[in-house]
């Protein structure tokens, strides 16, 4: 069934409506996969074989019946595990969470099954979303099908690696200052950041509500925009998402990018970037520009500033979300004999408050209580109009900067990562390392504008490297069509890992 597993999303839909692959042999060949290999690179917390399965050979009992779901009917795909899917534990790689099953779908996961797709399984994180690697899972790490001694990025670190080890063909992340295109680029598949609004956020785990975007990876542009189109759209139940209509994303896809303005921030693009990235990035604006695209230059000053305002503003709203997690109405509990210790200094008078406090302490981990407690730091009496207010007006004027850039530009590219994938346990004791590694991709969130991250190239030891796309607001379009272009003359995607 390998050559199941070796079908992109929109190539596996055909070969099902064409009647040539049955959706139950395509969940099958995914389940056999994440069999195979994933207890190496530990992809899934939950692999959801009996539903899956089941939902299968429901979906090609239809088909011989003559009913088709939608654009995705049979096609596997894999959920990140912070997007609430109902029956099946969704824990957001926390311990606090732990046996916490939702009564109900995230939207998206809705829009999914009403396309016909089949849920494969959830995918490891780092807790909440708080992190570049997936270091920070409760669960372990996931590792690098490339080479399994790295990280595949985070915080969407699992779905990642279960599209690039072709164990589902498609998955969907949540992206806060990165956290769907970094992996993509470190394990060398899509992944694509839409607008702020373009797709509900209802039954996303929240971690920070200004910044936090669900998105798609596949394979190609192709991919992302097929899952896109079926997950856009306004929602009720989402009072930020955008009323903006949904367009037909795949019609862009025509490999004309003539006269396309792409702008390259050169001022970013000097301190810290590996050479290789460089090197890459260089020989791929050389393939759009062979295409017709007119190259610009454009400034973004106060992207430099762009780290710090997100860790302002980001563990600010953390410290914010994360206060529903109190042990009492979901998830894990400290028990009796551990919240009330003798010698521990607590009031015996106190019992609900030890609760509380021995819950939180044991259900998060480090780098979730790190960023708590920088957040409710920020937001504190005497440091609000230090550090959050400062942040926000910081944050105005990064956008003020990528408005001007879009006036001499339709798309701006930069690499999407500074270095190739980095060594598990490489930076865990640096956390401002670690946050280095999204110095690319966090404006992004703070501006709210859509960006994709598509492979182009490879490090000298054959570690993946992406290519950024940034576009206006709502202007996904644009996106997919320069990746689509880019990918019409390279083969980086087409390339899979040695397992």
């Amino acid at each position: 069934m390998s050559e199941v597993t070796d079908l992109t999303v929109a190539g596996l839909a055909a070969r099902i409506a064409a009647g040539e692959v049955r959706a139950w042999d395509a969940a099958h060949a995914c389940l056999d996969r994440i069999r195979l290999h994933d207890a190496r690179l530990h992809a899934f917390h939950t692999v959801a074989t009996e539903q899956a399965l089941e939902r299968a050979g429901a979906l090609d009992a239809a088909r011989e019946r003559g009913d088709v779901t939608g654009l995705l009917h049979g096609v596997p795909i894999a959920l990140k595990d912070n997007l609430c899917t109902r029956g099946i534990e969704t824990t957001a790689s926390s311990r606090i969470l732990e046996g916490f099953v939702p009564p109900y779908n995230a939207t998206v996961v809705d829009c999914l099954e009403a396309a016909g797709a089949v849920i494969i399984g959830k995918t490891n994180l780092d807790e909440f979303a708080m992190g570049s690697s997936t270091e920070n899972s409760a669960y372990g790490p996931s590792r690098n099908p490339w080479a399994h001694d790295r990280t595949p990025g985070g915080s969407s670190g699992g779905s990642a690696v279960a599209v690039a080890a072709r164990m589902s063909p498609g998955a969907l992340g949540s992206d806060t200052g990165g956290s769907i295109r970094q992996p993509a680029a470190l394990t060398g598949v899509v992944g694509l950041k839409p607008t702020y609004g373009r797709v509900s956020r209802y039954g996303l785990l929240a971690f920070a509500s200004s910044l936090d975007q669900i998105g798609p990876f596949g394979r190609t542009a192709e991919d992302v925009a097929l899952l896109l189109e079926i997950i856009a759209g306004a929602d009720a139940r989402d009072a930020t998402s955008a009323p903006e209509p949904v367009p037909p994303y795949r019609a862009a896809l025509t490999g004309n990018v003539k006269g396309l303005r792409i702008g390259i921030p050169h001022d970013v693009l000097h301190e810290g970037v590996d050479g290789a990235v460089l090197a890459a990035f260089n020989a791929s604006i050389d393939v759009l520009r062979g295409r017709g695209a007119q190259i610009v230059d454009v400034t973004l000053p106060h992207t430099k500033y762009g780290i710090p305002i997100y860790y302002l503003i980001a563990t600010a709203e953390a410290s914010s979300n994360l206060a529903r997690y109190d042990g009492v109405r979901y998830g894990y509990r400290a028990r009796a004999e551990n919240a009330g210790r003798e010698g521990d200094g607590r009031s015996e008078d106190r019992p609900l408050q030890v609760m509380y406090e021995r819950t939180r302490d044991e259900g998060f981990g480090t780098e979730v209580k790190r960023r708590i407690m920088l957040g409710t730091y920020v937001l504190s009496h005497g440091y609000y109009d230090a550090y959050y207010l400062k942040a926000q007006q910081v944050r105005t004027l990064l956008r003020q900067d990528y408005d001007e850039a879009f006036r001499a530009a339709e798309v701006i590219a930069m690499p999407t990562t500074p270095t190739p994938a980095f060594k598990l346990g490489e930076k865990t004791d640096d956390p401002l390392q670690m946050y280095l590694a999204d110095i690319f991709t966090v404006s992004a969130n703070l501006v709210g504008v859509p960006a994709i991250s598509v492979p182009c190239g490879f490090s000298p030891d054959r570690l993946p490297l992406g290519m950024q796309l940034t576009g206006p607001m709502f202007d996904e379009a644009t996106l997919l069509r320069a990746a689509d272009a880019f990918q019409r003359d390279t083969d980086h995607h087409l390339q899979s890992p040695p397992l």
